[in-house]
């Protein structure tokens, strides 16, 4: 589920990094074009820094993954009977009796000793396994989905009122991604959904104040 929260994390930061680019830049009095290319850049920047940093940092536990995998193996190799026994340990600590956990650990270290080892002593399933290149395109794809939100509302705004329009319109989407990711885990909607409006809004907030005191400053 490690893409599930790439995404999740790229939409959040995506709708709150442009919103607050916007808000600041409306705050400053640039004209709505000005605004709307501040947005698009912040979009692409912001997507290329959240896939590079998600492929960085899931390409290092796949690094490790690999690593622990590959001194298993050399072990398998060197020391095929202590690994038989790590693994009969293994079952017996999760309720079988000795005589029944050797006669499993010993039928999978004739089928699929290496995938045995990997799964129940390293705790690395295929479903849990990282991979870089998908978290890295989940974070990115995630990550413009929660930016368009903001441009797109300082699109159609009116000139006057983008930065009310945006900001609104923020909030709401942070609502429902908040709500949505509490739901997903099985958290309070109402409390996750607030937790990620608050943060939201303050970082709105912070950079609408930088936006009005060097517009008035300029």
């Amino acid at each position: 589920m490690g893409w599930l929260r790439a995404a999740v994390l790229g939409a959040n930061d995506g709708t709150i990094s442009v919103a607050s680019l916007i808000v600041g830049v409306a705050a400053a009095g640039a004209p709505q074009g000005g605004i709307l290319l501040t947005g698009m850049a912040g979009l692409v920047a912001g997507a290329m820094s959240m896939a590079a940093g998600e492929y960085v940092s899931v390409q290092s536990q796949a690094d490790t993954e690999g690593a622990d995998i590959e001194k298993e193996r050399r072990e398998l190799e060197i020391q095929p009977e202590r690994e038989l026994e790590e693994l009969t340990s293994i079952y017996m600590s999760r309720g079988l009796d000795e005589h029944l956990a050797r006669l499993v650990a010993e039928k999978l270290m004739l089928t699929d000793a290496i995938g045995a080892h990997t799964r129940d002593e390293l705790g690395i399933t295929e479903a849990l396994r990282a991979r870089p290149i998908q978290a890295a395109l989940a974070s990115a794809i995630s990550f413009v989905a929660g930016a368009i939100v903001p441009i797109a509302a300082a699109l159609l705004a009116p000139s006057a009122w983008v930065a009310e329009v945006s900001s609104a319109t923020a909030l709401v989407t942070l609502v429902v991604l908040g709500g949505t990711a509490a739901y997903a885990g099985g958290a309070s909607i109402a409390r996750g959904a607030m937790r990620v409006a608050f943060w939201g809004a303050l970082a709105m907030g912070l950079t609408a104040g930088v936006g009005r005191l060097f517009g008035a400053t300029l």
